[in-house]
């Protein structure tokens, strides 16, 4: 294709009103550019629109970590979610808050990994692991002498939840355990 001709659809594709919806811009933009014989453009339309849509997602996922408990401040919270690495450990959340004066409670989320079933196998076969249920999810307790513990969670099949604390007592991570959307886990992590 010409210079002109790419010089031309890109002076069209400008041009056009713009929406409300970015992500919906570009995939029309995409349509147009494709039509006009610009797949460079094209292309490059749709994979701003996948980011933007990937950028939301990430977004609402990342809301399902509770804010911190008054006297507490939190990191910002993380997720690997897609690429490559996705299809070896799922989507995975994590947020670590800490108390004023001590104490730490870190909260992971995991969705669709394919350790999954092994990880919680091995947490069901520590020793100092007690049968644990919440809200009608079946898990794992774990009260350590050091100060550390930890409660894993199992939300479905495909999801595991995992508060684990240093310096604070139960009913701390079960208040976080409580704070965590679990009604709303599937739905956000698995579509």
């Amino acid at each position: 294709m010409s210079r002109p001709i790419t010089y031309l659809a890109a002076l069209m594709l400008a041009a056009t009103p713009s929406f409300a919806d970015p992500v919906i811009d570009q995939i029309d933009a995409a349509k147009r550019a494709y039509g006009a014989g610009d797949e460079q453009l094209a292309i490059q339309a749709l994979e701003f629109a996948v980011t933007q849509i990937q950028d939301k997602l990430r977004a609402e996922q990342l809301g399902l970590l509770p804010e911190p408990l008054p006297g507490w401040n939190a990191d910002d919270p993380v997720t690997d979610a897609g690429g490559i690495a996705a299809m070896f450990t799922g989507t995975s959340l994590m947020r670590t808050y800490r108390k004023e004066g001590g104490g730490s409670v870190t909260i992971s989320i995991t969705a669709d990994s394919p350790l999954l079933s092994m990880m919680t196998t091995l947490m069901q076969a520590n020793p100092s692991a007690t049968p644990y249920t919440h809200g009608g999810y079946r898990g794992v307790l774990e009260m350590h002498q050091d100060g550390s513990s930890r409660i894993l969670l199992l939300v479905g099949t495909r999801i595991q939840v995992q508060v684990e604390g240093s310096d604070v007592d139960r009913q701390t991570l079960e208040t976080y355990l409580d704070a965590v959307k679990l009604d709303r886990l599937e739905q956000a992590l698995l579509g």
